[in-house]
């Protein structure tokens, strides 16, 4: 893709400068800082830094320094805040950006979002560039609710078949599972791993699991091939437990309920696992009102006495 500046993605040219504020100001600033060391340090006009996007209101100037933060974590050059002040990782003190390098850092995180989602959409690096400056002059990254970033289980379903088996294995370690052992591929009947849980101090138990990605209905004929895995193994185990970013039909759950060994994992119930234990993803506070709490304040009288 040529790399020809568009006006509309003129936000890429802050990169640069917010590790330049951020250095200044000790590593670690608030917005309205970085706003002001910027607008003084590159001599911006008051009409600039005041100038709304005419569909969303949204100050310009401060959401694009706003956009160009998220790309700048999403490179690990910036912390991520769960208090609103913006942070520069060991990466980004030592960092310098151009704005030709900055534009490069743009169109990469693009291409990767649009790879993500490949298949699911026929769009193209150039659609995906001129969506972003459609959510960009909505909102601000931490309020729009549109996200640029594909889903969980859209990432997941894109691993490659040996990185979702050793992911499905750091997941198990998550919730207390040991000894975890992956078969690299080596035709053990199917099996793509083995772990161990303590179930107390004298008890373990043990298990194997397979992990397929699909954007779908996991074949039954799948899970039927499982159990006799689970049955006819060499190794004897007591659960045997199918990962899948997809879904089950309803045959195969049937199956599961009158098999106590089987245990299913669909991507919904993957995705709350990994949520769970906060395991590559991050969390994050969205505040709603509360009408129950307003409403009694609606249609209040000129002469209500309040309480609090």
């Amino acid at each position: 893709m040529a790399k020809k500046k568009s006006g509309k993605t003129e936000f890429v040219k802050w990169f640069g400068p917010v590790l330049d504020a951020l250095r200044d100001l000790g590593g670690a600033a608030r917005p309205k800082e970085i706003t002001q060391w910027v607008g003084k340090h590159l001599n911006i006009p008051d009409e600039i830094i005041n100038e709304r996007y005419e569909k969303s209101g949204v100050l310009k100037f401060q959401n694009q320094l706003a956009w160009a933060r998220q790309y700048l974590v999403w490179e690990d050059l910036l912390d991520t805040s769960k208090h609103g002040v913006w942070t520069l990782s060991n990466k980004g003190w030592k960092t310098h950006i151009t704005e030709e390098e900055a534009h490069n850092i743009f169109l990469k995180w693009v291409k990767v979002f649009s790879d993500l989602r490949e298949g699911k959409e026929s769009r193209t690096v150039e659609t995906d560039v001129e969506k972003i400056v459609e959510i960009q002059e909505e909102g601000e990254p931490e309020n729009t609710k549109t996200n640029l970033k594909p889903s969980l289980i859209e990432v997941l379903q894109k691993l490659s078949p040996i990185g979702f088996e050793h992911l499905c294995g750091r997941l198990l370690r998550e919730y207390d599972f040991e000894n975890i052992e992956i078969t690299q591929q080596s035709h053990d009947g199917g099996i793509d791993g083995y772990a161990t849980l303590k179930l107390n101090p004298f008890v373990n138990l043990s298990v194997y699991f397979q992990c397929k990605r699909y954007s779908g209905t996991v074949p039954t004929k799948e899970v039927q091939a499982f159990i006799g895995v689970l049955e006819t193994n060499k190794r004897s185990v007591e659960k045997g437990i199918f990962i899948t970013t997809g879904s089950y039909a309803k045959q195969a759950i049937e199956i599961e309920k009158n098999n106590i060994k089987l245990e299913l994992i669909d991507g919904d119930k993957l995705v709350e696992m990994f949520e769970k234990v906060e395991l590559g993803v991050i969390a994050k506070t969205i505040y709603e009102p509360d009408m129950t709490f307003f409403e009694q304040y609606r249609e209040k009288k000129n002469n209500t006495v309040l309480k609090d």
